[in-house]
């Protein structure tokens, strides 16, 4: 597996056009990879996983897949500097169980709700309050491998942070996402469902840059 950071010219015409519309971002990304015959989506049998981070001067691409994209097939001036590539396989095999990470996740935590009445279809919705993502980031510890270790004041070592919502459409429908970012640390505590984890993406909305765990080394030991 391959993580690749593209560094983005905010003054791209493309970038501007992906910028304002969640689907063509998710489809310039796809476009570096091959097409796929078959019922499995390319994003899928790629293990394509991809996020938007701003930075003090603009906007940095992860993204991260099973094959090396092309990234020649970037519409010219997309970025700023040659793409970095490097193998995920190193982070792969580091992973042990009671291993401490910082991390970061951008993801799409959300809930099904039912009417009052208890009568129609669920409805989804994303979680606003910061006690509720948190709750929503530590179930998915318990599904994939890893707990939220207790800070030094007894809260839960992670910090969800708002992040304006991305919206799109596709063909007719109209594309909404509210996500969170999560930063924080987390300790490994089954290796195999982690690492499932960290390479197919946590939560919902992967096509449309979330789910993908970033993982470095913890920035203080305890």
């Amino acid at each position: 597996m391959f993580l690749t950071k593209l560094t983005i010219n905010v003054r791209s015409r493309e970038f501007r056009r992906d910028f304002a519309n969640i689907h063509d971002l998710h489809r310039t990304v796809m476009s570096l990879y091959p097409a796929i015959d078959g019922d499995v989506p390319a994003r899928q049998a790629h293990g394509v996983l991809w996020r938007l981070d701003p930075t003090h001067t603009g906007y940095t691409v992860y993204v991260q897949s099973r094959p090396e994209p092309t990234w020649s097939k970037l519409p010219r001036g997309y970025t700023t500097t040659a793409t970095e590539v490097r193998p995920l396989q190193p982070v792969l095999d580091a992973i042990t169980p009671g291993r401490r990470l910082s991390f970061r996740l951008l993801a799409n935590a959300t809930q099904d709700t039912r009417p009052v009445n208890l009568k129609g279809k669920t409805r989804r919705v994303a979680h606003h309050k910061s006690e509720d993502q948190i709750g929503w980031l530590i179930g998915k510890g318990e599904q994939h491998g890893f707990i939220i270790p207790t800070a030094r004041d007894g809260q839960p070592d992670v910090a969800p942070s708002p992040v304006p919502r991305m919206t799109g459409r596709k063909d007719e429908a109209t594309i909404t996402v509210d996500p969170v970012r999560f930063d924080g640390h987390l300790v490994v505590t089954d290796r195999t469902a982690f690492t499932h984890a960290l390479i197919t993406g946590i939560g919902r909305a992967k096509a449309y840059g979330c789910g993908l765990l970033s993982l470095a080394p913890s920035r203080n030991a305890q």
